[in-house]
């Protein structure tokens, strides 16, 4: 088999286009059900939900979990929430999988433990890697999308898109189960 990949020099939101038309030209010709978008303020969301509304497809947009910068705030406000609900796709907010209790032990006591392992590993594909990895298994637990599937996964690099992963499904208590299966664009730094 033979795929296209895309690599791009520089990570960043200048690659979000490019990864939107990656995304609509691999659900017209590969007809995956499910994608999960990473989103922390609903720009991308929004622009992904929006570009594939009419290609029945699930869209789950998976946000920060609220307070992950600033105490009691939800970086996404409840209008791009809507705006993107609006055009068909559900909005997820939960507990990011590697920031969890384990991060305020590591900052307390100035450790390294097993899911901050787990991060910086996958970091070693990309920050985008990691985190489609990460809100593909957090779509699972919220029962989002099933669990086994292949599905798209789209991520970036602090703001916009510049990675998109095809994943088999997993929930994260099964995380030895999850499996990248194709990379169809990321950044080469």
């Amino acid at each position: 088999m033979e795929k296209k990949v895309t690599f791009f020099e520089k990570a960043g939101a200048e690659n979000t286009a490019a990864c939107l038309e990656i995304v609509k030209n691999t659900i017209a010709h590969q007809g995956y059900k499910h994608i999960v978008i990473a989103s922390t303020t609903g720009e991308t969301g929004l622009l992904f939900s929006k570009a594939l509304k009419r290609c029945s497809i699930n869209i789950v947009v998976v946000t920060h979990s609220s307070g992950f910068k600033n105490l009691n705030v939800n970086e996404m406000s409840d209008n791009v929430r809507k705006k993107i609900e609006a055009s068909g796709a559900k909005v997820f907010t939960g507990s990011m999988l590697t920031h969890s209790i384990e991060t305020s032990f590591s900052i307390k006591f100035s450790g390294l433990y097993p899911t901050l392992i787990v991060a910086n590993s996958l970091r070693r594909f990309g920050e985008g890697s990691k985190v489609c990895c990460e809100i593909v298994m957090m779509a699972v637990d919220a029962g989002l999308i099933p669990e086994g599937e292949e599905i798209l996964a789209v991520a970036g690099t602090a703001k916009g898109a510049d990675t998109v992963l095809v994943l088999r499904a997993a929930a994260s208590k099964r995380f030895l189960d999850l499996r990248v299966l194709e990379i169809l664009a990321k950044p080469r730094v």
